[in-house]
């Protein structure tokens, strides 16, 4: 369903490939990188706001509705128990009902992002190494 190839060749900056499109991932310079791209918890945040916004739109457009510009925050926090959350905010520019509220906010929780994450996913790794 998706797949992305990353290439790290010294220092925290990576060059991910994902389809024909590149992009940068990095850690702030506070955490020893060079800030040249958002950071790995970034990049997940940014896939789940995409996901909300994409998914909302779709919804959205097959039901007539006009939701005119949709924002999505996110945010990851982790507190001093190591419990982790993610708290996501949408913002519509058109006014709806609270009917039309309320099934958003429900197909929001239903977005495949949103359904993964809550899920835990496993994640198998193998190592190989070619010298």
């Amino acid at each position: 369903m998706a797949t992305v190839h990353l290439v790290s060749t010294a220092g925290y900056a990576t060059e991910i490939r994902a389809r024909t499109h590149h992009l940068t991932a990095d850690e702030a310079q506070s955490l020893g990188g060079t800030d040249t791209g958002p950071s790995p918890y970034e990049l997940l945040l940014s896939g789940l706001a995409a996901c909300t916004a994409i998914t909302l739109r779709m919804y959205a457009d097959r039901k007539g509705w006009d939701l005119g510009q949709i924002a999505v925050d996110t945010r990851f926090a982790r507190d001093e128990a190591g419990n982790e959350s993610i708290t996501r905010e949408v913002t519509l520019s058109e006014a709806l009902d609270p009917d039309r509220q309320s099934r958003l906010l429900e197909i929001a929780e239903k977005t495949p992002v949103t359904k993964t994450l809550k899920r835990s996913t496993p994640i198998t790794t193998v190592l190989r190494v070619v010298a």
